[in-house]
């Protein structure tokens, strides 16, 4: 079994129809970069849990019964009376996002550590903005270390939300702080440029294998003295919401179906078992950028 960890949202999509420079109708999304990749896992038939703390409003009612949908396990998942996180999304004209967030008090930002996980965990999964806003960074920090020190393949996606990142330089330095703890680093090149970091660098400290998302460009993997790149799949692209966070599942979904959710696992992959993860991961992200919002698709919509 595998477990996310993070935050779970509701983001704020404008319509389709909303002219360039106008408002318009936002439409609710249910989302948050971990909650995603728990979706999308969880559609792709992988034995996945969700642990975050969710509100008891409305939103998250909705978010739960989409991760109960999904075939998500939620025995991890607390509830508290406090609201849900809001993601005001921005599209621009090629579909990209930004991204303006409401967290002051919200519920996802008050997980409590869980203690160790159940013994059939095989990989932890974390990122984006739960590894940012305390309390509830610290714990998920903790889970990282302590499962990490069990041997189990952690999974970090930091997803980057800069106007969240009060200390830019403090965020930095802890984020090299867990690079001996990550079997597997999840970056897109936006993440890259203002980690100011270098993938061999981050080898070097500890990573057993770097993934960089590339957009439009494609995939590329980075491990030991072997790089792998795949192209981007066909796709007509309506927004990226949700696309890297596929690209998180379906990685993680290609490992476990193989049998090589561990870091040794990941260190002994050849050129042909990398391309073809990417290439799996790359398709099924194509499939989630031709759709509004964050829907990843299910195994049998992957064309192989």
């Amino acid at each position: 079994m595998i477990v996310v960890g993070g935050e779970a949202l509701v983001d704020l999509v404008p319509s389709v129809t909303t002219t360039p420079g106008e408002l318009g109708p936002l439409s609710p999304r249910l989302g948050g970069g971990p909650y995603n990749t728990a979706v999308a896992l969880g559609r792709l038939g992988v034995d996945v849990s969700f642990l975050s703390r969710i509100s008891t409003d409305g939103f998250g009612d909705a978010l739960l019964n989409r991760l109960h949908a999904a075939g998500v396990r939620t025995d991890l998942v607390s509830r508290g009376p406090e609201p849900t996180t809001l993601a005001v999304v921005t599209l621009a004209g090629d579909g990209g996002a930004r991204y303006t967030f409401h967290v002051h008090g919200t519920a996802d930002r008050l997980v409590a550590d869980p203690g160790p996980l159940r013994d059939d965990v095989t990989a932890v999964s974390l990122g984006t903005l739960s590894l940012v806003l305390e309390p509830g960074a610290t714990a998920y920090e903790s889970v990282l270390r302590r499962e990490s020190a069990l041997g189990r393949l952690t999974v970090l996606d930091p997803n980057i939300r800069p106007g969240l990142i009060a200390d830019p330089a403090a965020y930095r330095a802890r984020f090299t702080s867990w690079l001996p703890d990550i079997g597997l680093l999840k970056v897109s090149e936006d993440d890259t440029r203002w980690l100011g970091g270098d993938v061999r660098d981050w080898l070097a400290a500890g990573v057993t294998a770097v993934v960089l998302t590339r957009g439009a460009a494609g995939l590329s993997a980075f491990a030991g003295d072997l790089r792998v790149d795949v192209p981007a799949a066909k796709a007509t692209v309506v927004d990226t919401i949700g696309a890297g966070d596929t690209v998180h599942a379906a990685l993680l979904a290609w490992l476990d179906r193989h049998g090589a959710a561990s870091a040794r696992d990941i260190a002994g992959l050849d050129r042909a078992g990398w391309t073809d993860m990417l290439g799996f991961a790359a398709r099924a992200a194509a499939s989630t950028v031709g759709r509004v919002g964050a829907e990843p698709p299910y195994a049998r919509e992957i064309v192989p």
